[in-house]
């Protein structure tokens, strides 16, 4: 209500093509209604968010908010994104193209999150001008915990997986990377674990390494939207802890890589270092937030 009593404003915004009524009562009895309807969109724009909800992640795991449409008002669409975090955790949004060519924001923290963080995400954008005539016409939610404290180690050079939790060695694994020197070489930097799918059918033409291969591959975890996984590669035995060998991911044994499966969650960060690789991860391919330093990422923010 307006200080002298004589108007009504709703804090939140109103969403295109939508009837409202608003009723007011007095306490004498006395009552008044009004309604209005919004102008139509001719577009509405709608996204997808990640992680999913009631989801425990590893401590890598940023949020992630894909745009079905582009974004060109991404500071009013950043003002609606609501963050909050049971441990005060410090972060920032920061956007990007999307590895589909689709706007992207991710919110991640200053460092790896704090196991046991319960972490909501509140868009409240019903209502807000995403720009070029499109409109986003309904709220969305997201909300997560922080699981156990894990990373993943590779290095690539001496051609070991170590996993660490609570800083901890728990298991050092053998393993064959990518063969340097060209395309099937590996990726070093941070990625985020962002799926473990299981038995899978991997073929080297998705990923432009034409016919070198058409497998069934048993314990796979997806690193990276280009192809680079962790899985099991019993073919490649005589490399493991020797050379890489690879078509670019990181290949075990069936039981090691069994047990990795086994072990990491979503989220987890693996953190391959060495100079046999390609290059390092791309902000956009998968999850390469963690390879922008903390002051460049929050540049990435449309309210900076």
């Amino acid at each position: 209500m307006s200080s002298d009593g004589k108007s009504w404003t709703s804090g939140h915004k109103t969403a295109p093509g939508t009837g409202y009524t608003v009723e007011a009562e007095t306490e004498s009895g006395g009552s008044a209604k009004s309604g209005f309807a919004t102008v139509p969109s001719g577009k509405v724009n709608t996204l997808n968010l990640a992680p999913g909800h009631d989801t425990t992640v590893g401590i890598a795991q940023p949020l992630s908010v894909v745009f079905d449409h582009p974004v060109k008002n991404k500071a009013a669409v950043e003002k609606r994104l609501d963050v909050s975090t049971s441990n005060n955790t410090e972060g920032s949004w920061g956007w990007m193209r999307d590895y589909s060519g689709k706007d992207r924001v991710d919110w991640r923290p200053k460092d790896y999150w704090k196991p046991g963080t319960k972490v909501s995400l509140k868009a409240n954008l019903g209502g807000v001008d995403s720009g070029a005539g499109r409109w986003f016409v309904r709220d969305y939610a997201t909300n997560f915990t922080v699981g156990r404290n894990q990373v993943v180690k590779v290095d690539l050079d001496n051609h070991r997986l170590r996993l660490m939790r609570d800083g901890q060695l728990v298991k050092d694994v053998p393993m064959s990377a990518g063969t340097p020197g060209g395309d099937k070489a590996s990726w070093r930097g941070t990625a985020v674990l962002m799926a473990k799918e299981g038995t899978i059918n991997m073929r080297s033409e998705t990923v432009g390494l034409g016919d070198a291969y058409d497998k069934m591959v048993d314990s796979s975890m997806r690193l990276t939207w280009s192809g680079m996984y962790a899985h099991a590669a019993p073919w490649n035995t005589a490399h493991f802890g020797k050379a890489n060998k690879s078509s670019g991911c990181i290949g075990m044994s069936d039981d090691d890589a069994s047990w990795v499966y086994d072990q990491v969650q979503v989220g987890d960060p693996f953190e391959m270092t060495g100079n046999d690789a390609k290059g390092t991860v791309a902000l956009n391919n998968g999850y390469g937030d963690w390879n922008t330093s903390w002051a460049d990422w929050q540049d990435l923010s449309a309210l900076r």
